[in-house]
């Protein structure tokens, strides 16, 4: 029998039983998301977008950063370290969250309806929750940076079918949204796609395995077009009244990408950035550095 450190660690992690049907265990819309290895910069627009449109529950992935975690905590977020769960297996990040996301949304019994989303380029214009959908909703769009990787998806699930499948618009790994026994079903086929190959293989095996779930539809749930709920950023978007618009004049609760647009990128730092007070404290910081390090050479001479 094949074995895998992926493997090993998924038996340790029986999965206990989808129940659905229970209003009175989910009480609870959460937003779930993967803040590891970013630094508060990138995680300031994420979360001070989201708290301006949704009070309710936020959960991040983090790794051991103190002043990003005292920076969370005064905006209701809740912290899990994610080197503590992830223990005797290392998987690539993008694999690893799904992870920690199935282990989340089986503890948390009242969480009713959640979004997975990225930290980095996400954020938030209205409650992600607004006409939640009655089943898992995942997103495609016309911009995905470099799009699929060929070498992920041969590997993933063989020459033939992943030429077929790379011809299919691209759905985006960085939102998925729906009721938590279908995004709990979404992760686990995300982790057992992504064993096949190599569950620490990097290059783009977490976007194949979404690829391949959306277009064969193996967990169901639907694959909604772009500017709808989910807005990936492309051309012919543009700022309105501190909005970032779609081409149609729409305006989607969550924008993803945005640092693709050197426009949207500079309206989300001025709007959601850091506050300048922080920014300018930072930058006092950094000059008496500066200045203590020329001391100290000049002493030295």
């Amino acid at each position: 029998m094949i074995s895998s450190a992926h493997r090993d660690w998924l038996a340790r992690h029986p999965t206990l039983p989808l129940i659905a049907g229970l209003p009175s265990l989910r009480e609870q819309d959460a937003v779930l998301a993967c803040a590891v290895g970013c630094d508060l910069a990138e995680v300031a627009p994420f979360v001070r977008s989201l708290r301006a449109v949704f009070a309710g529950q936020v959960i991040l992935l983090v790794d051991r950063k103190p002043t990003l975690r005292a920076w969370l905590s005064t905006h209701g977020v809740e912290m899990v370290i994610a080197a503590d769960r992830l223990v005797h297996w290392k998987p690539h990040p993008s694999v690893a969250r799904f992870a920690l996301y199935a282990q989340l949304l089986q503890e948390r019994r009242e969480i009713r309806n959640v979004v997975l989303a990225d930290v980095r380029d996400v954020v938030f214009q209205a409650d992600p929750f607004r006409d939640a959908p009655a089943d898992l909703h995942l997103f495609k769009g016309a911009a995905l940076g470099a799009g699929l990787n060929a070498r992920a998806m041969q590997a993933l699930i063989g020459e033939a079918l992943a030429q077929d499948l790379g011809k299919r618009p691209p759905v985006s790994l960085g939102v998925a949204a729906g009721p938590t026994a279908d995004a709990t079903r979404f992760c686990r086929a995300m982790l057992l796609l992504c064993d096949m190959p190599r569950s620490n293989l990097g290059g783009g095996i977490g976007q194949a395995a979404c690829h391949v779930i959306a277009h064969l539809g193996l967990v169901g749930g639907e694959v909604r077009p772009n500017f709808e709920r989910v807005a990936i950023a492309s051309c012919g978007m543009r700022v309105e009244d501190g909005r970032i618009r779609n081409p149609d004049d729409s305006l989607s609760p969550i924008v993803v990408g945005y640092g693709r647009s050197p426009d949207l990128a500079a309206h989300i730092k001025e709007r959601w950035g850091l506050p300048s007070a922080r920014r300018r404290r930072s930058a006092t910081a950094f000059g008496r550095t500066i200045q203590s390090l020329q001391a100290s050479l000049l002493g030295a001479t």
